[in-house]
C-alpha cells in the first residue's frame, strides 16, 4: 500500500512539472513583457522610478476662456453661444444672489429653519446647467438651486420648498430647506448626508446605459464639493462608475473650504482632478468662476460620457464667498478681508458681464432693469410663500409604505386622540395645528 502511494505521488509530481513547463514562456522576451495582473498594458522598465503626478507637468492645468476682466484669453476658443443664450446664462446667475439675500435673511428672522447660499459659485452651477439637456439626470448636493432656476422650476416652487408650505409638491414640507427635488425636471431630491448622491449617481448612469430608449441620448451629472470627496462614498461611487460604465459626469465644486476646513488641510495631492485617472476617467480642471469655460468643459464632458458610455470627472475651482450655511460663521476660519478681496478680484458676475458688454449684448440699463425685475419677483414669491399654510398633517404618515403598517396606524390614532383632547383647548396646540392646511382635522 505504501509503495503504491509513493508511486502515485511521484507520477503526480512529474505531471505537475510537465504542466509548468508546458505553460512557461517560449522565449525570454515574453517572460519580461507578458501580461501583468491588474495592469495588462503597463510597459516594463528597468528604471526604479516613483511618480507623484498624473501629467508630465508638476501640476494639473486649469482650463479658462475669460480672464478676470471678462476678456478672452489669447488662444482661447469661445464656445459658440448666441446673444440670447449667453444673456440667459448671465440673468440666471444674477437671480441667485437675489434669492440668496431674501432667503438667508428669512432664516435670520426665524421664518425658515436653514439656508445655504450660492455666493461665489454661480458660474460653476449655471454654466454647467446650460451645457446639459433638459432630460439629463441631476443629482445635486446643496448649492445647485441654479440648475432648477435654469430648467424653469419657478420662484413659487423654490420658496414653497424652503418654507415647507402647501405648494411644496416635491418634498411636502418634510425636508430641510434647499433640499429640492423635481421629477418633471429630472432633479433628484437632495439629501442631507454628505456624498450619498455619488454612488447613487453611478447607479443612475448605469440604468441609463441599460435603457435602450435613453442610451446614447442622456447622461447623469452628480454635483459635490471637495469636502464630500473626502467621504468613502466618493471612492465607492467613482469605483462603481468606472467599472459598471454609463454616461456620467462627476462635477466637483472645489470652493476651497468644505464646511469649515481649508482645502490645504483636506488633501495632500493635486486637488480632486488628480484622482480621476486613477479610476480610468477622462478628467479636466476648469476655472469655476468662468461661466464660458465651465460651459465648454461640461459640454465636452457630456459628449465623452454619452459617446463612450463612461464616467468623466470635472473639477471646477471656485471660492465660497458666503458662509457654508446659516449654521456657520466662516470668519472663524478665514479673514473677512480675504472674502472682500475675492469679491473684487475674481467675481463671476463681473467677468461674464464684461464679456457681454464687449459684444454689445448688455448695457448698464439692462443691468439695472433686470436686477430690479428679479428683486421684485423674488420678494413677491417670498410674501406669497410665508402666508401659506403647511401641507395637511396627514402627510406625516404618507408616501413611505404602500399600505400603512400597524405601528404607524397606532401612531396616527394616538395623534388623533391627542388633537381631540388638546387641539382646541390648549393654546400651544391650538396655535400649532392652525399652521396646517386642514388644521389636522383630515386625520
Amino acid at each position: 500500500m505504501r509503495r503504491t502511494t509513493l508511486r502515485v505521488a511521484r507520477n503526480a509530481s512529474k505531471s505537475l512539472r510537465a504542466s509548468y513547463q508546458t505553460s512557461a514562456p517560449q522565449n525570454l522576451t515574453q517572460s519580461r513583457h507578458g501580461n501583468l495582473p491588474g495592469s495588462s498594458q503597463s510597459p516594463i522598465t528597468t528604471k526604479l522610478h516613483f511618480f507623484n503626478s498624473v501629467l508630465e507637468e508638476t501640476r494639473i492645468p486649469t482650463f479658462r476662456v475669460l480672464d478676470s476682466g471678462g476678456k478672452v484669453i489669447e488662444g482661447a476658443q469661445v464656445p459658440e453661444l448666441d446673444r440670447d443664450f449667453t444673456r440667459r446664462i448671465y440673468e440666471t446667475m444674477l437671480m441667485l444672489p437675489s434669492l440668496d439675500n431674501v432667503l438667508y435673511n428669512s432664516q435670520r428672522q426665524g421664518k425658515i429653519s436653514f439656508y445655504m447660499t450660492s455666493y461665489g459659485e454661480e458660474a460653476s452651477v449655471v454654466g454647467s446647467a446650460a451645457a446639459l439637456e433638459p432630460e439629463d439626470e441631476v443629482l445635486g448636493q446643496y448649492r445647485e438651486m441654479g440648475v432648477l432656476v435654469w430648467r424653469g422650476f419657478g420662484l413659487d416652487n423654490l420658496m414653497a420648498q424652503c418654507f415647507g408650505n402647501e405648494l411644496d409638491t416635491a418634498t411636502k414640507g418634510r425636508q430641510m430647506p434647499v433640499h429640492f427635488g423635481s421629477t418633471e425636471l429630472h432633479f433628484h431630491t437632495i439629501s442631507s448626508p454628505l456624498a450619498t448622491q455619488i454612488p447613487q449617481a453611478a447607479g443612475v448612469a448605469y440604468a441609463i446605459k441599460r435603457d435602450p430608449n435613453r442610451r446614447g441620448k442622456n447622461c447623469a451629472i452628480c454635483y459635490f464639493g471637495e469636502g464630500a470627496a473626502s467621504e468613502g462614498d466618493f471612492h465607492a461611487g467613482l469605483g462603481m462608475a468606472s467599472v459598471l460604465g454609463g454616461p456620467m459626469i462627476f462635477f466637483c465644486r472645489n470652493n476651497g473650504f468644505a464646511i469649515s476646513t481649508p482645502s490645504a488641510e483636506q488633501y495632500a495631492g493635486d486637488g480632486i482632478a488628480a484622482r480621476g485617472p486613477g479610476y480610468g476617467m477622462d478628467t479636466i480642471r476648469v476655472d469655476g468662476n468662468d461661466a464660458l469655460a465651465v460651459y465648454a468643459a461640461v459640454k465636452e464632458a457630456r459628449r465623452r460620457a454619452i459617446e463612450g458610455n463612461k464616467a468623466v470627472l470635472v473639477e471646477a475651482m471656485s471660492y465660497r464667498v458666503g458662509h457654508h450655511s446659516t449654521s456657520d460663521d466662516s470668519f472663524a476660519y478665514r479673514a473677512k478681508q480675504e472674502v472682500e478681496d475675492w469679491k473684487k478680484i475674481d467675481n463671476p458676475h463681473h467677468r461674464l458681464r464684461k464679456f457681454l458688454e464687449s459684444k454689445g449684448w448688455w448695457t448698464a440699463e439692462d443691468e439695472d432693469a433686470v436686477r430690479a425685475q428679479q428683486k421684485k419677483a423674488v420678494f413677491a414669491a417670498f410674501q406669497k410663500a410665508e402666508k401659506l399654510k403647511k401641507p395637511p398633517l396627514d402627510n406625516l404618515f404618507n408616501d413611505v409604505y404602500d399600505k400603512l403598517p400597524w405601528n404607524l396606524i397606532e401612531q396616527k390614532e394616538e395623534l388623533k386622540r391627542l388633537l381631540a383632547k388638546y387641539g382646541d383647548d390648549w393654546e400651544p396646540w391650538r396655535n400649532e395645528r392652525e399652521k396646517f392646511k386642514d388644521s389636522g382635522r383630515g386625520l
